[in-house]
């Protein structure tokens, strides 16, 4: 199993667990985190859920050698937007690529300040595309513009000043407690609507934009530029166009 679960007092704990890969993006891992949240959506217990991870990195972004489908990754982007109860991530390391879309899907995001972020589909020939449809519409323009485009690694105290993150503290666990306290204090019905209202133009955008988007990711996917890219990633060496 890729996914771990824990409950305690209506929170369900979902933990990335796959360290040896980075918690990256495989399509076994989308499919169980896909599962899990299903559970999570009908379980009358949960009353909001935690997603974690083990090991320094939070998630690595897609796996180059088992990537998910795209449409199934999406589809999980879109569930955690959807699900009627509040997702809460928990970050303590290194968010990479993919990784910032499941942050960026999340109701909250809290990272400890020792964190940090980077959008690396630029570096290997590619966009961060799919994971736009939940970051966009509530990333700064002008600091997604940047980081989109550099591909250089920002800590956690910009990732909230830019809006990809709810707060940052030193012990993300601490800062966390109130927020998870308060969502057990909330009737199930009053976080079902509250989660609707403030939802609403993130899945305006999947709705208008997903099918584009995934068609954009698997064109640039299978380009040559993005062969070199992922070969030299894998080789741990420089692309070709590096200047």
């Amino acid at each position: 199993m890729t996914i771990a679960t824990t409950h305690e007092r209506g929170i369900t704990t979902l933990t990335l667990d796959s360290p040896a890969n980075r918690n990256a993006l495989t399509a076994r891992l989308v499919g169980e985190l896909t599962e899990a949240l299903g559970k999570c959506a009908h379980d009358g217990d949960v009353r909001a859920v935690v997603l974690t991870h083990t090991g320094s990195t939070f998630s690595a972004g897609a796996d180059l050698k088992s990537p998910p489908n795209p449409y199934t990754f999406v589809g999980m982007l879109r569930q955690i937007v959807t699900l009627p109860k509040p997702v809460v991530a928990r970050v303590a390391g290194h968010v990479r690529a993919g990784g910032l879309g499941l942050v960026g899907a999340c109701d909250i995001a809290a990272a400890s300040s020792d964190s940090d972020f980077a959008f690396t589909e630029v570096r290997i020939g590619v966009a961060p595309a799919v994971i736009s449809l939940p970051l966009l519409p509530r990333m700064d323009p002008r600091a997604a513009g940047r980081y989109y485009l550099t591909g250089e690694r920002f800590d956690a105290a910009e990732a909230a000043r830019t809006g990809l993150l709810t707060l940052t503290a030193d012990d993300v666990d601490t800062a966390l407690a109130p927020l998870l306290d308060g969502l057990r204090r909330a009737s199930p019905q009053g976080l079902a609507a509250s989660k609707e209202l403030v939802t609403a133009r993130v899945l305006e955008t999947f709705d208008r934009d997903a099918e584009d988007l995934v068609q954009r990711s698997a064109s640039l996917f299978a380009s040559s530029e993005a062969r070199e890219g992922m070969t030299a990633f894998l080789e741990r060496r420089d692309p070709a166009w590096v200047l």
